[in-house]
């Protein structure tokens, strides 16, 4: 099991991955799931508690600074968000549902890594697709 705290510098209540499901060269697949408990849940809808959009992206970056941070150790420095593409939300995440988040690497120009990311819940339902860039800060 991979320690994430060892891996990113993210810490709570902003760390939103769990574990590592798997890992290689270009590709990386977490797990995460958001208790009721979790502290945007209070104003995001009180009554209907949705995960915000913005919190569903950043799942993803982080997921895919894991692999980042993993693939590359010699890049130093911050893995930070430099671009979003597209991101496409398909579905609603609720309290207590499983995610599947995957991190795709498509190309690396220097410190920028370009990537795609998914989320699904229950390993079938599309929550999220993204593209997006990170870069070494």
């Amino acid at each position: 099991m991979m320690d994430i705290k060892a891996t990113i510098p993210h810490r709570e209540p902003f760390l939103f991955v769990d574990t590592v499901e798997s890992i290689d060269e270009k590709k990386i697949v977490t797990r995460k799931i958001f208790t009721e408990n979790e502290y945007f849940y209070k104003g995001h809808y009180p009554s209907n508690p949705i995960t915000p959009g913005v919190i569903l992206c950043e799942v993803v970056f982080q997921t895919a600074a894991v692999l980042i941070l993993k693939n590359f150790p010699l890049e130093k420095g911050t893995p930070v968000l430099a671009k979003i593409e597209e991101a496409r939300f398909k579905s609603i995440v609720k309290p207590n549902e499983a995610l599947e988040i995957t991190a795709e690497l498509e190309e690396k120009y220097g410190k920028f890594f370009l990537m795609n990311g998914v989320i699904r819940k229950y390993k079938e339902i599309l929550v999220l697709k993204t593209k997006f860039s990170l870069a070494i800060a």
